[in-house]
């Protein structure tokens, strides 16, 4: 592999917004990190960045409100999208944050690829499989992050991959699918890996799906 890859680390915040008219210029590359309000997507962020407060973490489900931005680079950014499956918040927040995402997905043209992040023991929840089924028909790239993964044992870890992969086979490379564990780092390079491959670096060569991120050492 070429080592043209993105250094993570050199991430930080640019802005926070409520809706695409406060997120500055819709240009270059940008990567959304979606999921359910617990499926650990700021624990990821801090993961792959190697920072730990760069996203905000909360024990209370649902208080990531805005779009948040991290700049990587002139022309490449993280996007940290508000949670859906809004836990206890009242309805006209949960309306505000649904119209919020779905601007955005629908309208930002620098939008390259989508994270979704799911908890492996609650994988494809109608949300999920909604976020998922969108990004096939507008044939916008997906990593599917079965996050947690330390949560469960390596056979059942290794099952539940298999069974969600199953599920796109037919979508080819659109949709690629692995496990992760902020906990123990697995899943982490098959992260890297496919973000530099969306980021549409020049001479990057992407590593292959591994089924081996599954072991506890």
């Amino acid at each position: 592999m070429v080592d043209n890859s993105i250094d993570f680390r050199q991430a930080k915040f640019l802005t926070s917004a409520p809706d695409i008219r406060h997120l500055g210029a819709d240009s270059g590359i940008e990567i959304a990190f979606a999921g359910r309000s617990n499926a650990g997507k700021s624990s990821a962020l801090n993961t792959l960045t190697q920072q730990k407060s760069l996203a905000r973490t909360s024990k209370t489900p649902g208080r990531t409100q805005l779009i948040n931005v991290f700049e990587l680079d002139a022309e490449r950014r993280l996007i940290d999208l508000p949670g859906y499956g809004f836990a206890q918040v009242p309805l006209h927040l949960k309306k505000k944050w649904q119209a919020a995402l779905s601007e955005y997905l629908q309208d930002r043209e620098s939008l390259g690829g989508i994270v979704v992040l799911m908890d492996i023991r609650h994988p494809l929840k109608d949300l999920d499989r909604q976020m998922i089924d969108w990004a096939i028909h507008n044939q916008l790239p997906v990593l599917a992050l079965l996050t947690k993964g330390d949560k469960l044992k390596q056979g059942a870890r290794k099952a539940t991959l298999l069974k969600v992969r199953k599920e796109f086979e037919e979508v080819g490379d659109l949709v690629q699918v692995e496990v992760f564990s902020s906990l123990k780092k697995f899943g982490l390079p098959q992260l890297i890996s496919w973000l530099n491959q969306h980021y549409q670096l020049p001479e990057y060569e992407s590593e292959p799906e591994s089924d081996e991120p599954l072991t506890d050492s």
